[in-house]
């Protein structure tokens, strides 16, 4: 009996060491990561975007597009992960931009901009887009503001600039003209 003991502590010594390194990938004080693949309104792939939430609890927005007008794109976190084609409006499923209550749209409002609310996308004459971005105010963690609350949330690209300002909702950004879900990787 005394050997089958070892054995154990030495089996499950080993698989702690095992699970450590996976542990730190996503775990406490480690990155936390998600993505989405962005789909214009007639279903093409035309872009992802990469989320990293730091240790710090900031979170990263990296997103790459391809075949936009040019100029720049509002762009925001939606709260519901869903990009439905054929909806009316266009990607209506996404719902509006993720929030707490009481939050007003735009960065130019702080504190009161919305979880969601990101700086715009930058499209090249080439119809080339890219957009690095950070946020204080969106998590990938458990909480208030996760993106991975009950119904998700999607990333929503727009067809005109955002404002920045809280007289509009959505920044008068216009039309949705690229969604993807944002799904933990």
């Amino acid at each position: 009996m005394p050997g089958r003991s070892r054995i154990g502590v030495v089996l499950l010594g080993g698989l702690l060491a095992l699970a450590a390194p996976a542990a730190a990938a996503g775990g406490e004080g480690g990155a936390l990561h998600a993505s989405a693949e962005l789909r214009n309104e007639g279903g093409d792939v035309i872009g992802w975007a990469r989320f990293t939430e730091d240790g710090n609890g900031i979170l990263h927005v990296n997103v790459h597009v391809r075949g936009l007008s040019e100029g720049l794109h509002g762009i925001h976190i939606h709260r519901v992960g869903a990009c439905t084609l054929g909806t009316t409006p266009t990607f209506s499923s996404a719902g509006t931009h993720h929030a707490l209550a009481g939050q007003l749209h735009g960065l130019d409002d702080p504190p009161g901009a919305h979880a969601g609310d990101l700086p715009n996308l930058s499209v090249n004459g080439a119809g080339m887009g890219h957009l690095d971005a950070t946020s204080d105010r969106a998590t990938l963690s458990a909480g208030a503001v996760s993106v991975f609350d009950a119904d998700g949330s999607a990333l929503i690209i727009h067809a005109l600039e955002d404002d920045q300002d809280s007289t509009s909702s959505t920044g008068n950004s216009g039309l949705r003209i690229a969604c993807g879900v944002i799904v933990a990787d």
